[in-house]
């Protein structure tokens, strides 16, 4: 979309190109022609766009509330043109076809923000270097020069112009936006969350916190992140694993609480004790681990090598062999699924024939026919 601004008198154009046609954008060209000239008109002439005129009934003219907030912040008075009196808007017609037929033709850019600085540099350029229409001994840079100290001040503090939409978190720590997921801490998750999005930056609040802050991003199906949001997430996913690996440990074997406690004392990777302990328990079995594991608790070595040596003196004393793993093929493993047969007095009423209802017509014929008995 394209903001084109121009100062009634001087005809200095403002020009400014987006990607929506938001009214946050159409603010957002309002401030920076504002900061561009460094002061603003008293009056601002509007065509009867939504962005601004709600609603007309004869003189009676519904605003937009942000324009109207907008107008109040800066203190100039919006006014909207007369219906189909295009006389009252010839300073901005005629701006728009200069844009159009000056600046456009055989202009190459290479993004958004490239477009716009030609078009500051071809406002203050060839767009000041023409005539001024009401005087033609000045040009339009010029003419700026004297009707520049005529206007507005700024205000102290610029209009903040945000998108500001509450977002739903689901069960994956991201939030979206404009077809984009942006990533949230995992402490986030299933909470109703304030995205506020200006034409650069996406901020996301939890209250008056900003939990996460991202470079906004005008693609679409992109899934931007923080490092240390997906670093958050996969040590929380692996904690949660070990918790879960844990929790298995402790019905097989009770004894396993115990030993994890002291080698947790000693420093060691408990992740990798659980994972190892588990791994017995499938192939000795939960009553020959939980002995073992007393055993090595006896000796004072709270270490899986410790229960795998009392696994298999046990096995020995006992003089069984040590299980084997056998790795079988998927093909092979499907062979021994359970088969629920189904049941054969469904099959019984596939030969049923569906009832006809009365008065409906025969589908075989025009008309009825009665069969022999």
């Amino acid at each position: 979309m394209a903001f084109v601004m121009v100062l009634s008198w001087s005809r200095r154009i403002f020009l400014r190109f987006s990607l929506d046609a938001r009214m946050e954008s159409f603010l957002r060209g309002h401030v920076q022609a504002f900061e561009t000239w460094q002061g603003l008109p008293r009056v601002l002439l509007y065509d009867n766009l939504k962005s601004a005129v709600l609603q007309r009934q004869g003189d009676a003219i519904r605003f937009s509330p942000q324009l109207l907030a907008f107008g109040g912040h800066y203190h100039f008075e919006p006014r909207p043109v007369a219906v189909a009196r295009g006389n009252e808007k010839g300073r901005v017609e005629r701006a728009i076809r200069y844009v159009r037929e000056n600046f456009w033709p055989a202009r190459t850019f290479t993004d958004l923000a490239d477009l716009n600085a030609q078009a500051d540099l071809w406002c203050v350029g060839q767009a000041d270097e023409r005539l001024c229409p009401q005087d033609r001994t000045l040009t339009v840079g010029q003419a700026f020069v004297q009707e520049q100290p005529r206007l507005l001040a700024l205000p102290a503090n610029p209009f903040v112009v945000e998108e500001r939409l509450v977002v739903q978190v689901g069960k994956t720590p991201y939030v979206r936006f404009d077809l984009n997921d942006y990533s949230v801490p995992h402490t986030q998750v299933r909470k109703s969350l304030t995205m506020l999005a200006t034409s650069t930056q996406i901020r996301i609040l939890d209250g008056q916190e900003v939990v996460a802050s991202h470079v906004r991003s005008y693609d679409k199906g992109q899934q931007i992140e923080l490092a240390v949001h997906v670093k958050d997430l996969v040590e929380r996913k692996a904690q949660a694993r070990s918790q879960r690996g844990m929790s298995r440990l402790r019905q097989a074997a009770p004894a396993s609480q115990e030993l994890l406690n002291q080698a947790g004392a000693r420093g060691e990777n408990l992740g990798s004790i659980t994972m190892t302990l588990l791994r017995l328990v499938d192939r000795y079995g939960a009553a020959e681990v939980q002995t073992a594991i007393s055993a090595a608790l006896v000796r004072g070595v709270p270490h899986p090598n410790a229960v795998r040596l009392a696994l298999e003196t046990q096995r020995e004393a006992r003089q069984m062999p040590a299980p084997v793993d056998i790795q079988l093929s998927a093909k092979v493993r499907q062979r021994d699924g359970v088969i629920h047969a189904h049941r054969l007095d469904t099959y019984d009423q596939l030969g049923t024939p569906t009832p006809t209802p009365t008065g409906s017509p025969n589908p075989k014929g025009d008309a009825d026919e009665t069969q022999p008995q």
